[in-house]
C-alpha cells in the first residue's frame, strides 16, 4: 500500500509565497501521473497543476505563470511552488498520484491567503 503525505501549508498574506512538498511513503513507486489538485469551500475539487509521463506538464488556467510544479527523487516527491498568491487561492490542496488504474491521494494541506 502506497501513501502520498503532504506539508506547507499554512497563512501567507497576499502577494507572498509558499511551497507544497508531497512525497510517497514508499520509494520507487511508478506513478503515471502525479499533481495537485484544490478544494475551496463549497466547490468542487479542480485540478492545479500535474505531471504526465514524467516530464509534460499541465497547469490550471487561474495559476499559469505563478504556480510551478516539479518532480525528483526516488519517493515521487512533487513539489508545488505558488508565487504572487491570491485570496482566491485559499483551499485546501491535495497531491494525488495515479498508480495502474487507481488514483492514490493525500490527506490534504490547508492554504489560507489572506491579509
Amino acid at each position: 500500500q502506497v501513501n502520498l503525505v503532504e506539508s506547507g501549508g499554512g497563512l501567507v498574506q497576499p502577494w507572498g509565497s509558499l511551497r507544497l512538498s508531497c512525497a510517497a511513503s514508499r520509494s520507487r513507486v511508478s506513478f503515471s501521473a502525479i499533481g495537485w489538485y484544490r478544494q475551496a469551500p463549497g466547490k468542487q475539487r479542480d485540478l492545479v497543476a500535474g505531471i504526465y509521463g514524467g516530464s509534460k506538464t499541465q497547469y490550471a488556467d487561474s495559476v499559469k505563470g505563478r504556480f510551478t510544479i516539479s518532480r525528483e527523487g526516488t519517493n515521487n516527491e512533487i513539489y508545488l511552488q505558488m508565487e504572487n498568491l491570491k485570496p482566491e487561492d485559499t483551499a485546501v490542496y491535495y497531491c494525488k498520484g495515479r498508480l495502474g488504474s487507481n488514483d492514490i491521494w493525500g490527506q490534504g494541506t490547508l492554504v489560507t491567503v489572506s491579509s
